[in-house]
Protein backbone atom coordinates (compact mmCIF):
# COMPACT_ATOMS: atom_id res chain seq x y z
CA UNK A 1 0.00 0.00 0.00
CA UNK A 2 1.06 3.55 -0.72
CA UNK A 3 -0.12 6.88 0.55
CA UNK A 4 -1.34 9.95 -1.28
CA UNK A 5 1.39 12.50 -1.88
CA UNK A 6 -0.91 15.36 -0.84
CA UNK A 7 -3.34 14.21 1.87
CA UNK A 8 -1.72 11.00 3.16
CA UNK A 9 -4.75 8.76 2.53
CA UNK A 10 -3.96 5.15 1.61
CA UNK A 11 -4.05 4.51 -2.14
CA UNK A 12 -3.43 1.32 -4.09
CA UNK A 13 -0.18 1.01 -6.01
CA UNK A 14 -2.11 0.97 -9.31
CA UNK A 15 -4.17 4.10 -8.54
CA UNK A 16 -3.35 7.09 -10.73
CA UNK A 17 -5.46 9.53 -8.67
CA UNK A 18 -6.26 9.69 -4.95
CA UNK A 19 -9.88 8.73 -4.28
CA UNK A 20 -10.03 11.20 -1.37
CA UNK A 21 -8.55 14.43 -2.75
CA UNK A 22 -8.13 13.68 -6.46
CA UNK A 23 -4.43 14.48 -6.62
CA UNK A 24 -2.48 12.69 -9.35
CA UNK A 25 -0.11 10.22 -7.80
CA UNK A 26 3.54 10.08 -8.81
CA UNK A 27 5.52 6.97 -9.53
CA UNK A 28 7.87 5.27 -7.11
CA UNK A 29 7.61 5.14 -3.36
CA UNK A 30 5.52 7.57 -1.43
CA UNK A 31 6.21 8.89 2.04
CA UNK A 32 4.31 7.60 5.06
CA UNK A 33 1.14 9.46 6.00
CA UNK A 34 1.77 12.85 7.59
CA UNK A 35 -0.46 12.00 10.56
CA UNK A 36 1.55 9.00 11.77
CA UNK A 37 2.52 9.41 15.41
CA UNK A 38 5.95 8.74 16.84
CA UNK A 39 4.49 6.71 19.74
CA UNK A 40 2.70 4.24 17.48
CA UNK A 41 5.09 1.43 18.44
CA UNK A 42 4.83 2.00 22.20
CA UNK A 43 2.38 -0.22 24.06
CA UNK A 44 0.33 0.89 27.06
CA UNK A 45 2.41 -1.03 29.60
CA UNK A 46 5.68 0.53 28.43
CA UNK A 47 4.17 4.02 28.44
CA UNK A 48 2.88 3.52 31.99
CA UNK A 49 6.23 2.12 33.10
CA UNK A 50 8.12 5.15 31.75
CA UNK A 51 5.91 7.48 33.79
CA UNK A 52 7.46 6.16 37.01
CA UNK A 53 11.13 6.52 36.14
CA UNK A 54 12.75 8.30 39.10
CA UNK A 55 13.37 12.03 38.60
CA UNK A 56 12.99 11.95 34.76
CA UNK A 57 9.61 10.22 34.49
CA UNK A 58 7.81 13.56 34.38
CA UNK A 59 8.98 13.96 30.78
CA UNK A 60 7.33 10.68 29.82
CA UNK A 61 4.19 11.73 31.70
CA UNK A 62 3.87 14.92 29.69
CA UNK A 63 4.57 13.13 26.40
CA UNK A 64 1.96 10.46 27.19
CA UNK A 65 -0.65 13.05 28.20
CA UNK A 66 -0.02 15.07 25.03
CA UNK A 67 0.01 12.07 22.67
CA UNK A 68 -3.05 11.30 20.61
CA UNK A 69 -2.16 7.61 20.83
CA UNK A 70 -3.13 7.42 24.51
CA UNK A 71 -5.89 10.02 24.48
CA UNK A 72 -8.61 7.40 25.09
CA UNK A 73 -6.58 4.99 27.23
CA UNK A 74 -7.81 5.71 30.74
CA UNK A 75 -5.26 3.48 32.51
CA UNK A 76 -2.23 4.99 30.81
CA UNK A 77 -3.48 8.52 31.44
CA UNK A 78 -4.12 7.63 35.09
CA UNK A 79 -0.53 6.39 35.45
CA UNK A 80 0.79 9.51 33.70
CA UNK A 81 -1.08 11.80 36.08
CA UNK A 82 -0.09 9.74 39.12
CA UNK A 83 3.56 9.76 38.01
CA UNK A 84 3.39 13.51 37.46
CA UNK A 85 1.93 14.09 40.91
CA UNK A 86 4.62 11.88 42.43
CA UNK A 87 7.23 14.09 40.79
CA UNK A 88 5.50 17.15 42.29
CA UNK A 89 5.88 15.52 45.72
CA UNK A 90 9.58 15.08 44.97
CA UNK A 91 9.85 18.78 44.10
CA UNK A 92 8.05 19.82 47.28
CA UNK A 93 10.38 17.70 49.39
CA UNK A 94 13.47 18.90 47.51
CA UNK A 95 12.62 22.61 47.26
CA UNK A 96 10.51 23.24 50.36
CA UNK A 97 11.15 20.62 53.04
CA UNK A 98 14.92 20.31 52.54
CA UNK A 99 15.62 24.03 52.99
CA UNK A 100 13.29 24.17 56.01
CA UNK A 101 15.20 21.41 57.77
CA UNK A 102 18.60 22.48 56.43
CA UNK A 103 19.33 24.78 59.35
CA UNK A 104 18.74 22.07 61.99
CA UNK A 105 21.97 20.46 63.25
CA UNK A 106 22.86 17.19 61.54
CA UNK A 107 22.71 15.07 64.71
CA UNK A 108 18.92 15.30 64.68
CA UNK A 109 16.60 13.19 62.54
CA UNK A 110 17.23 13.87 58.80
CA UNK A 111 13.57 14.44 57.83
CA UNK A 112 14.23 15.64 54.27
CA UNK A 113 16.48 12.69 53.46
CA UNK A 114 13.93 10.23 54.82
CA UNK A 115 11.16 11.84 52.76
CA UNK A 116 13.31 11.77 49.60
CA UNK A 117 14.09 8.13 50.23
CA UNK A 118 10.37 7.48 50.63
CA UNK A 119 9.59 9.09 47.26
CA UNK A 120 12.37 7.10 45.55
CA UNK A 121 11.04 3.92 47.16
CA UNK A 122 7.55 4.78 45.87
CA UNK A 123 8.91 5.25 42.34
CA UNK A 124 10.64 1.87 42.51
CA UNK A 125 7.53 0.24 43.95
CA UNK A 126 5.41 1.63 41.12
CA UNK A 127 7.98 0.49 38.53
CA UNK A 128 7.70 -3.05 39.91
CA UNK A 129 3.90 -2.88 39.87
CA UNK A 130 3.85 -1.64 36.27
CA UNK A 131 6.42 -4.25 35.22
CA UNK A 132 4.11 -6.93 36.65
CA UNK A 133 1.19 -5.28 34.83
CA UNK A 134 -0.64 -4.60 38.11
CA UNK A 135 -2.66 -1.45 38.63
CA UNK A 136 -1.95 0.32 41.90
CA UNK A 137 -3.49 3.49 43.22
CA UNK A 138 -1.38 5.52 45.65
CA UNK A 139 -3.38 6.84 48.62
CA UNK A 140 -3.66 10.58 47.95
CA UNK A 141 -2.00 10.88 44.56
CA UNK A 142 -4.23 8.17 43.10
CA UNK A 143 -7.34 10.14 43.99
CA UNK A 144 -5.90 13.27 42.38
CA UNK A 145 -4.97 11.31 39.26
CA UNK A 146 -8.44 9.77 39.10
CA UNK A 147 -10.04 13.22 39.28
CA UNK A 148 -7.70 14.55 36.59
CA UNK A 149 -8.61 11.70 34.22
CA UNK A 150 -12.32 12.17 34.93
CA UNK A 151 -12.18 15.90 34.22
CA UNK A 152 -10.81 15.42 30.71
CA UNK A 153 -13.41 15.25 27.99
CA UNK A 154 -12.29 14.47 24.47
Amino acid sequence: MSYCIKCGTQVHDVDVYCAHCGTKQGTGTTPPPPHSEFLSGVDARTASLCCYLPVIGWVACIVVLAAARFRNDRDVRFNAFQGLYLFVVWLIVDWVVSPMFGFIPSHTLPVAKILKLGVVFTWIFMLVKMAQNQAFRLPILGELAERSVDEQKF
